[in-house]
Protein backbone atom coordinates (compact mmCIF):
# COMPACT_ATOMS: atom_id res chain seq x y z
CA UNK A 1 0.00 0.00 0.00
CA UNK A 2 2.95 2.22 -0.03
CA UNK A 3 3.49 2.57 -3.21
CA UNK A 4 -0.06 3.39 -3.87
CA UNK A 5 -0.21 5.90 -1.00
CA UNK A 6 2.57 7.57 -3.06
CA UNK A 7 0.63 7.59 -6.36
CA UNK A 8 -2.20 8.76 -4.55
CA UNK A 9 0.20 11.54 -3.38
CA UNK A 10 1.55 12.66 -6.26
CA UNK A 11 -1.89 12.74 -8.66
CA UNK A 12 -3.21 14.48 -5.28
CA UNK A 13 -0.90 17.79 -6.39
CA UNK A 14 -0.65 18.14 -10.04
CA UNK A 15 -0.08 21.72 -9.90
CA UNK A 16 3.43 21.81 -8.84
CA UNK A 17 3.78 19.39 -11.47
CA UNK A 18 2.39 20.50 -14.31
CA UNK A 19 3.72 24.15 -13.73
CA UNK A 20 7.23 22.40 -13.97
CA UNK A 21 6.73 20.52 -16.90
CA UNK A 22 5.71 23.87 -18.66
CA UNK A 23 8.48 25.78 -17.61
CA UNK A 24 11.06 23.08 -19.04
CA UNK A 25 9.01 22.88 -22.45
CA UNK A 26 8.97 26.65 -22.76
CA UNK A 27 12.88 26.59 -22.19
CA UNK A 28 13.35 24.33 -24.54
CA UNK A 29 11.23 25.94 -26.92
CA UNK A 30 13.27 29.21 -26.41
CA UNK A 31 16.70 27.64 -26.53
CA UNK A 32 15.19 26.07 -30.30
CA UNK A 33 13.74 29.42 -31.41
CA UNK A 34 17.19 31.14 -30.63
CA UNK A 35 19.04 28.29 -32.25
CA UNK A 36 17.29 29.02 -35.28
CA UNK A 37 17.02 32.66 -35.41
CA UNK A 38 20.92 32.02 -35.26
CA UNK A 39 21.21 29.87 -37.78
CA UNK A 40 18.80 32.02 -40.35
CA UNK A 41 21.40 35.37 -39.17
CA UNK A 42 24.77 32.73 -40.41
CA UNK A 43 22.99 32.19 -43.47
CA UNK A 44 21.94 35.52 -44.54
CA UNK A 45 26.02 36.62 -43.42
CA UNK A 46 26.95 33.58 -46.26
CA UNK A 47 24.54 35.01 -48.67
CA UNK A 48 25.78 38.24 -48.50
CA UNK A 49 29.65 37.55 -48.92
CA UNK A 50 28.90 35.48 -51.53
CA UNK A 51 27.16 37.88 -53.20
CA UNK A 52 30.43 40.47 -52.30
CA UNK A 53 32.81 37.96 -53.33
CA UNK A 54 30.84 37.46 -56.84
CA UNK A 55 30.95 41.26 -57.22
CA UNK A 56 34.38 41.21 -56.56
CA UNK A 57 35.36 38.61 -59.35
CA UNK A 58 32.81 40.54 -61.84
CA UNK A 59 30.75 38.27 -62.37
CA UNK A 60 27.38 40.36 -61.09
CA UNK A 61 26.30 43.71 -60.11
CA UNK A 62 23.40 44.63 -58.34
CA UNK A 63 21.28 46.97 -59.95
CA UNK A 64 19.38 49.70 -59.05
CA UNK A 65 16.17 47.93 -57.73
CA UNK A 66 18.28 45.51 -55.87
CA UNK A 67 18.06 42.23 -58.37
CA UNK A 68 21.32 40.77 -59.84
CA UNK A 69 22.19 41.18 -63.40
CA UNK A 70 24.82 39.39 -65.16
CA UNK A 71 27.79 41.06 -66.98
CA UNK A 72 30.08 40.09 -69.40
CA UNK A 73 33.09 40.88 -69.47
CA UNK A 74 35.12 43.03 -71.88
CA UNK A 75 35.34 41.36 -75.44
CA UNK A 76 38.49 40.79 -77.02
CA UNK A 77 41.97 39.48 -76.53
CA UNK A 78 44.33 41.17 -73.93
CA UNK A 79 46.98 42.15 -75.85
CA UNK A 80 47.56 44.09 -78.49
CA UNK A 81 46.68 43.02 -82.43
CA UNK A 82 49.38 43.32 -84.72
CA UNK A 83 51.78 41.40 -87.13
CA UNK A 84 54.67 43.10 -86.11
CA UNK A 85 55.42 45.36 -82.81
CA UNK A 86 54.80 48.03 -85.29
CA UNK A 87 51.66 47.66 -86.41
CA UNK A 88 50.72 46.99 -82.71
CA UNK A 89 52.34 50.32 -81.66
CA UNK A 90 50.10 51.89 -84.97
CA UNK A 91 46.86 50.22 -83.28
CA UNK A 92 47.68 51.77 -80.04
CA UNK A 93 48.24 54.91 -81.83
CA UNK A 94 44.85 55.07 -83.47
CA UNK A 95 43.17 53.66 -80.44
CA UNK A 96 44.36 56.85 -78.75
CA UNK A 97 43.82 59.26 -81.40
CA UNK A 98 40.36 58.14 -81.89
CA UNK A 99 39.13 58.20 -78.24
CA UNK A 100 40.46 62.09 -77.40
CA UNK A 101 39.33 63.05 -81.24
CA UNK A 102 35.54 61.34 -80.29
CA UNK A 103 35.68 63.09 -77.36
CA UNK A 104 36.33 66.56 -78.80
CA UNK A 105 39.97 67.42 -78.02
CA UNK A 106 42.69 67.77 -80.87
CA UNK A 107 45.78 65.55 -81.02
CA UNK A 108 48.64 67.79 -81.18
CA UNK A 109 51.72 65.48 -81.52
CA UNK A 110 51.93 61.97 -80.76
CA UNK A 111 55.24 59.36 -80.83
CA UNK A 112 55.24 55.74 -80.67
CA UNK A 113 58.31 53.80 -78.28
CA UNK A 114 59.28 50.91 -79.13
CA UNK A 115 62.52 50.73 -77.86
CA UNK A 116 61.36 51.80 -73.41
CA UNK A 117 62.40 50.70 -70.64
CA UNK A 118 59.35 48.16 -70.34
CA UNK A 119 60.15 47.06 -74.65
CA UNK A 120 61.43 43.59 -73.40
CA UNK A 121 58.50 42.36 -71.81
CA UNK A 122 56.45 42.77 -74.80
CA UNK A 123 54.91 46.18 -73.80
CA UNK A 124 54.53 49.44 -76.88
CA UNK A 125 53.98 52.97 -75.48
CA UNK A 126 51.94 55.67 -77.08
CA UNK A 127 52.87 59.14 -75.82
CA UNK A 128 50.50 61.54 -76.92
CA UNK A 129 50.32 65.29 -76.67
CA UNK A 130 46.59 66.49 -76.80
CA UNK A 131 43.82 69.17 -75.85
CA UNK A 132 40.54 68.34 -74.25
CA UNK A 133 38.31 69.51 -71.81
CA UNK A 134 38.15 68.34 -68.13
CA UNK A 135 35.28 66.21 -68.22
CA UNK A 136 36.53 64.68 -71.70
CA UNK A 137 39.82 63.88 -69.82
CA UNK A 138 37.53 61.98 -67.09
CA UNK A 139 35.83 60.26 -70.15
CA UNK A 140 39.61 59.70 -71.69
CA UNK A 141 41.06 58.19 -68.58
CA UNK A 142 37.88 55.38 -68.35
CA UNK A 143 38.21 54.84 -72.13
CA UNK A 144 41.72 53.85 -72.22
CA UNK A 145 41.87 51.75 -69.33
CA UNK A 146 38.63 50.22 -69.85
CA UNK A 147 37.82 47.15 -72.19
CA UNK A 148 40.29 44.81 -74.42
CA UNK A 149 43.26 44.84 -74.37
CA UNK A 150 44.68 45.84 -71.25
CA UNK A 151 46.28 49.50 -71.66
CA UNK A 152 47.51 51.36 -69.00
CA UNK A 153 48.44 55.21 -68.58
CA UNK A 154 51.90 55.28 -67.58
CA UNK A 155 52.18 58.93 -67.23
CA UNK A 156 50.25 61.69 -67.17
CA UNK A 157 50.92 65.20 -66.95
CA UNK A 158 47.87 68.14 -67.27
CA UNK A 159 48.16 71.98 -67.93
CA UNK A 160 45.73 74.26 -67.30
CA UNK A 161 44.97 76.63 -70.40
CA UNK A 162 46.90 79.83 -70.05
CA UNK A 163 44.87 83.26 -68.66
CA UNK A 164 42.33 80.77 -67.89
CA UNK A 165 39.58 81.99 -64.97
CA UNK A 166 39.06 80.13 -61.93
CA UNK A 167 36.25 78.46 -63.28
CA UNK A 168 38.13 76.28 -65.42
CA UNK A 169 36.66 77.14 -68.90
CA UNK A 170 39.28 76.12 -71.94
CA UNK A 171 40.84 73.05 -73.43
CA UNK A 172 43.32 71.07 -70.80
CA UNK A 173 47.11 70.23 -72.40
CA UNK A 174 47.47 66.85 -71.39
CA UNK A 175 50.51 64.65 -72.03
CA UNK A 176 49.66 60.59 -71.79
CA UNK A 177 51.72 57.58 -72.38
CA UNK A 178 49.86 54.84 -73.00
CA UNK A 179 50.97 50.92 -73.00
CA UNK A 180 49.79 47.92 -74.29
CA UNK A 181 51.50 44.42 -73.97
CA UNK A 182 52.03 42.78 -77.68
CA UNK A 183 52.17 39.36 -77.58
CA UNK A 184 53.96 38.67 -80.53
CA UNK A 185 53.35 36.75 -84.23
CA UNK A 186 50.92 34.23 -83.50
Amino acid sequence: MNQAATLQKALGKPLPAAAAYACVMLLALFVIGGALADMLGKRAEVAAARAMLEQFEGRKTTASHGSAVDIQGPAGSPFLDGATVTVAGAALLQRVSTAVTRLGGNVLSSQIDLQGTQAKAGFVTVIANCEIDQPGLQKLLYDVEAGMPFLFVDQLSVQAPAGASAGGEGKLRVLIAVSGQWQGAK
